[in-house]
Order: C-alpha cells, then structure tokens, then sequence
C-alpha cells in the first residue's frame, strides 16, 4: 500500500554545491539541463521537477489553485474521509505537523481527497472539525478525480486504485514542497519517527537562504 512506483517514476538527488555552510535537503524528482545566454556568456542552469498548477475547493468551499501555496513552504498528502485503515493514523500523526507550525505564516499542509464524489466540502469540513483543525493552516482539498490522480504523480507517490475491499488504496506518505515548488522530501505519514524528521526537516528547509 504504501510503496513508491521506483520502476516508473526515478528520483534524483540533488548534488549541487554551495559556497556556504548551510545544511539543505536534496531535492528530488526528475531533472532536465537548460542552457541560456547571459550577457554575452552561455550559462547552463539545472531545471527541477516541479508540483504543477492544479484546481480545487478547500473544506470552507472556498477555490484553492496552486497560486494559493505561492510562497509558502508546505506538506501534501492523499487520502479520503472513509478511509478504514492508514488515513486515520496519518492525520493523528500530521496533527503534531499542525501543532509545531500552525502560527508559521509561509507554510500550509494540503490533503486532496481521492474520493471527490462522496467527500464534499462539507463532509471534508466535518472531518476537520472532528480533527480539532480550523483556519487555512490545513487544507482539505476536493477536486476532478482523474486530475487529483494524475496530480499523484507528480508527488511522486503511488497512482491511487480503487478496490473492492478497501474501497481505495493508495500510499500514506507525506511529501514536503519547497516555495519553488520542487519535492524535498518523503516521510512515511504512519509512522511517528518519520513524521518527526518530517518536523526536523521542515526546520532545515526555513533556514535555507532560498526558502526565506
């Protein structure tokens, strides 16, 4: 249930150097190598993999775009509101995510549901209130189902598949995104000591000149 597609999707770490002391997280996903000529000089720039523009409707039926994460530091997870087994464990765990950085202006945790049919968004606003979470620190995201799954990808997680029993499955993991809107990290959202690297790195990633 929760493992990464390696044989579809490959994951390059970053390996630039700095001409600073500064500890940065790598940053993952595909990469390609453009050239541009500046000031009379070919300059060769590395082009990240990057979360592209996606539309959706928060739990207040508000539209959320990805314009709205714009300068903001943030964590992505999928899931959905009947989800009988990791989606409970995974929101108890990202409340302690919640908690640590709630007052942190340049940060939001996004939720997209995979199951836009059943969960509105006043069902998704029942499970937030049943979570103790108010405010836009935490968006609970509705959205065209085949352009939720297709965004999956691009977090680099698994494609979600609907199944007789479970109903869906679909990974449990946690995906850090930078201001540029590149992935710096995956943390399995089960499992508490990965969620509180996931804390630790977010406080790595704010100090980084780029993020601040």
């Amino acid at each position: 249930m929760r493992k990464i597609l390696l044989a579809a999707i490959v994951i390059v770490w970053s390996g630039c150097k700095f001409n600073d002391d500064i500890k940065r997280l790598p940053i993952a996903g595909n990469r390609d190598v453009a050239t541009k000529v500046v000031n009379g000089q070919t300059v060769t720039d590395t082009v990240y993999q990057t979360i592209p523009e996606f539309k959706t409707v928060n739990q207040y039926g508000d539209s959320i775009k990805s314009v709205n994460l714009d300068a903001n530091i943030y964590v992505a997870d999928f899931f959905f509101t009947t989800c009988p087994s990791i989606c409970p464990t995974m929101h108890r765990n990202m409340l302690k995510v919640y908690e640590e950085f709630k007052d942190m202006p340049d940060f939001k945790i996004i939720s997209y549901t995979i199951d836009p049919k059943n969960d509105s968004a006043a069902v998704l606003k029942k499970y937030a209130d049943k979570l103790g979470i108010e405010g836009n620190r935490w968006w609970l995201l509705q959205g065209k189902k085949e352009e939720i799954y297709k965004l999956s990808q691009n977090y680099l997680v698994t494609f979600p598949v609907e199944d007789a029993k479970e109903k869906f499955i679909h990974d449990g993991f946690f995906i850090l995104v930078d201001k540029q809107k590149r992935i710096r990290g995956q943390y399995d959202g089960t499992q508490p000591d990965s969620v509180q690297k996931l804390i630790n790195d977010i406080k790595i990633l704010r100090a980084e000149p780029e993020q601040k």
